[in-house]
């Protein structure tokens, strides 16, 4: 720009010249357009200098643009991978909780077959014995089977009682007992009629008892179905007696006491009448309470018919 100014000042100062001194003009006009020349030329280079000039800063103005534009994008895609990352392992880690629930619920399930398997193995077993003048025999050692899940108090004292099979029979009874549980009324007449309930006089009673599962003193269950059997006296009292005897001494000493206690009828086949009762009881916390014993549901003196309860005097 500063070369343009010069060449015009240069041309102007030309053209004055040429036209005080006559002489030699034509050098003069031509020294000045060729100076104009030259000034326009150096015009038009500054002019375009300036207007690419002007275009780099656009264009780096748009490169600043995009740039920034590029950083925010990267910066979004950034923050939404991150909270796609997150979700993620979260998902993850609630997969890994339910795969963890369901090998434990698997593991319960397995351990539960197995411990009915040996349950329905043992009850095969002691279901075919033979009666051989002894009428309460022990099992497994006297151990009682169960498990420390089936030994826990977190629910405090409880009584179940199973369903009756397709044959109307009573399964098992099972109660976490407690001083609690005991009843506090007098015992009501009993009128409910078991399976295999033939009964007849004998010389000492009647042959039969509707036998509770679970004694009375220990629930104060009564007229309940689930609970009753047909039994003989002797199976009655003495010989359940004794066991359930000892559980109720035991609740009566403490309201702290609890004693875990299941009773299992033992069935043949499709038989109405019992073959006799499997006993367990285990106190928690000690082995005050501790047997596992099955007794023949047998009477002295009388053949019994477990397919039907009728009987006949030997």
């Amino acid at each position: 720009m500063f070369i343009g100014i010069i060449f015009l000042i240069i041309a102007l100062f030309a053209i004055i010249v040429a036209f005080r001194q006559r002489k030699d003009r034509i050098w003069f006009i031509l020294l000045a357009v060729i100076t104009l020349f030259l000034s326009w030329n150096q015009a038009g280079t500054y002019a375009r200098h300036r207007a690419f000039h002007r275009e780099n800063i656009n264009s780096t103005k748009v490169i600043t643009k995009v740039n920034s534009s590029a950083k925010k994008l990267a910066t979004s895609l950034k923050t939404k991978n991150s909270h796609l990352a997150t979700g993620l392992s979260s998902k993850s880690a609630s997969l890994k909780k339910k795969a963890g629930k369901l090998h434990m619920a698997i593991a319960q399930y397995q351990s539960k077959a197995s411990q009915t398997r040996t349950q329905s193995t043992d009850q095969s077993q002691l279901a075919n014995k033979t009666f051989s003048g002894q009428q309460t025999i022990l099992v497994n050692q006297n151990q009682p089977d169960f498990t420390s899940r089936d030994l826990a108090t977190t629910r405090g004292a409880w009584q179940t009682y199973g369903n009756l099979d397709h044959y109307n029979r009573v399964t098992a009874a099972n109660a976490l007992l407690n001083k609690r549980l005991m009843p506090t009324q007098a015992r009501e007449e009993l009128d409910v009629d078991p399976t295999g309930w033939h009964n007849k006089k004998t010389a000492n009673g009647w042959l039969y008892n509707r036998c509770h599962l679970i004694g009375y003193q220990l629930t104060g269950q009564n007229n309940n179905a689930k609970n009753l059997m047909t039994g003989t006296r002797s199976l009655n009292d003495p010989e359940m007696t004794v066991y359930e005897n000892k559980v109720a001494d035991y609740l009566k000493a403490s309201k702290t006491h609890y004693v875990r206690y299941r009773v299992t009828p033992i069935f043949r086949g499709s038989e109405l009448v019992a073959r006799g009762i499997q006993m367990e009881g285990q106190s928690i916390g000690s082995n005050a309470i501790h047997f596992n014993v099955y007794i023949f549901n047998v009477e002295s003196g009388y053949t019994i018919n477990y397919q039907t309860g009728t009987s006949v005097k030997k």
